[in-house]
């Protein structure tokens, strides 16, 4: 099974594959970025790419996009040899650190998405925010596989509920107010989810989000964060991952 894990940023990525074998990672080159491969310590069939794709839903996208491409078109590059793999991605992953609703997803919890949301792609209108659906684009709402969030959930005890996916990063309790106004099952926020999701969908493989939780959605105050905390937590949620995701079946829609 190949699992396309896609982080934001550097910090994140060696995060996810501080679960795995250091030493086993290896770097290899697609057209536009490059990817890092780890495999569980154990062996066994489950072989995961991280990417760090970017900030924002776009570059999230975008990145994922290139790397979902290159797989199905078989244009890995600079593939170590003994790793050898060919096709497209059996599932996608966003991953990485998030802020939390309080008190839903307190520091350093993890929250798995049953739904990816984008929060603020939309309108102001006199009457409100009014998301892209409305006005007859597009899509706001991404539901990854209900069966591998229960078993993801399972081992890792991670809270399930909406993540949202924000273009600004909320820095007032007005706008925390606002968003679970809006969104009432939303326990984190994050800003590339949504992105990443895209790019699965458009490829027509299946999608999750984890996060851990590095500080409280609300008014921005860096003496509240516990990015160190929020990454180990990420380390140890992927270190738990392999049981579920070796015995979910990707090919099986029904779930």
């Amino acid at each position: 099974m190949r699992v396309l894990v896609a982080t934001a940023v550097l910090v994140e990525r060696d995060a996810v594959a501080a679960a795995f074998a250091p030493s086993a990672a290896r770097e290899y080159a697609i057209p536009g970025a490059t990817l890092s491969r780890v495999a569980p310590p154990q062996g066994g069939p489950l072989v995961l790419d991280l990417l760090a794709a970017g900030v924002g839903p776009a570059a999230a996208a975008a990145a994922t996009a290139a790397a979902l491409t290159a797989a199905a078109l078989g244009e890995h590059t600079d593939q170590p040899a003994d790793t050898q793999t060919s096709g497209p991605y059996d599932l996608v992953v966003s991953a990485g650190i998030g802020g939390g609703f309080q008190p839903g997803a307190p520091v350093g919890s993890l929250v798995l998405a049953d739904e990816i949301t984008a929060a603020d792609l939309g309108a102001e209108t006199a009457d409100g925010f009014v998301p892209v659906t409305e006005l007859g684009f597009g899509a706001v709402t991404h539901h990854p596989p209900e069966s591998l969030v229960r078993a993801v959930a399972a081992v890792t005890g991670a809270r399930t509920g909406a993540v949202l996916t924000v273009n600004t990063v909320t820095g007032s309790a007005d706008r925390a107010a606002e968003l679970r106004r809006r969104h009432p099952r939303a326990l984190a926020e994050a800003m590339e989810g949504f992105g990443v999701a895209e790019a699965a969908t458009a490829h027509g493989v299946p999608v999750l989000e984890l996060r851990a939780v590095s500080n409280p959605v609300g008014p921005r105050d860096r003496a509240a964060w516990r990015i160190g905390d929020a990454l180990a937590a990420l380390t140890g949620a992927f270190g738990k991952l392999t049981p579920a995701l070796e015995s979910w079946n990707p090919h099986d829609r029904t779930q």
